[in-house]
């Protein structure tokens, strides 16, 4: 019987994606080489071949993968019994947090699907679609009594405007982490600048008492 692949090998395969996403968020698609993801990744150009075939095949499983995690989030999210606002809320947090270790691929995402073939893009573009109806009808249903079906989308993607971009700016050792910005994200989309609330572990403590 044929043996099956062992740990390692997904492993390097996971680690080739993460390098090579760095590199493409960094320089940009185009610019990037396959003897530069080797170095990165510290393997040998045919060594890089036996596990990608070409740069491209690197593109698609970034892309494609990344968003796949985002509609498998939503889907998820839709199993579970919470109210209107409770959902929407856990929503939120759940996509920040999913941002905070995938930044180099959801830059490669925004800025890279382009480059698709026009069957791959499609698919993911599709994948895409499905996170944002996943979120539109969790908005809408926090409105019952207005009508939601022709602001859904535009408050969804209101919304989607200050969680995809905060890869621009966040910083990985900054005073607010990722777990701490969805709270805040959901707050001021749900209540207004009135409503944010500082996290607890941002908030200055007191010297203490000499």
């Amino acid at each position: 019987m044929p043996r099956g692949r062992s740990a390692s090998y997904d492993d390097q395969r996971t680690l080739i994606l993460e390098r090579a996403a760095a590199l493409f968020a960094k320089h940009g698609y185009p610019s990037t080489s396959m003897n530069q993801v080797a170095q990165a990744c510290e393997l040998s150009k045919a060594t890089l071949y036996h596990y990608y075939r070409d740069k491209y095949s690197l593109l698609v499983s970034i892309a494609d993968g990344h968003v796949s995690r985002l509609a498998a989030l939503v889907d998820d999210e839709a199993t579970l019994a919470l109210d209107s606002e409770a959902r929407l809320r856990h929503l939120i947090h759940r996509i920040v947090e999913e941002y905070a270790g995938a930044q180099d691929a959801h830059r490669v995402l925004t800025e890279d699907v382009r480059f698709l073939e026009p069957q791959d893009r499609e698919r993911v573009l599709g994948k895409e679609r499905r996170v944002v109806a996943g979120f539109a009808d969790a908005v809408a249903q926090v409105r019952p009594g207005a009508p939601g079906a022709p602001l859904a989308k535009p408050l969804t993607m209101l919304l989607f405007g200050m969680v995809n971009w905060m890869f621009t700016w966040m910083k990985p050792d900054g005073a607010l982490s990722h777990a701490a910005m969805g709270p805040i994200v959901a707050d001021l989309f749900l209540g207004g600048i009135g409503k944010v609330q500082l996290p607890p572990a941002a908030v200055p403590q007191a010297a203490p008492e000499p």
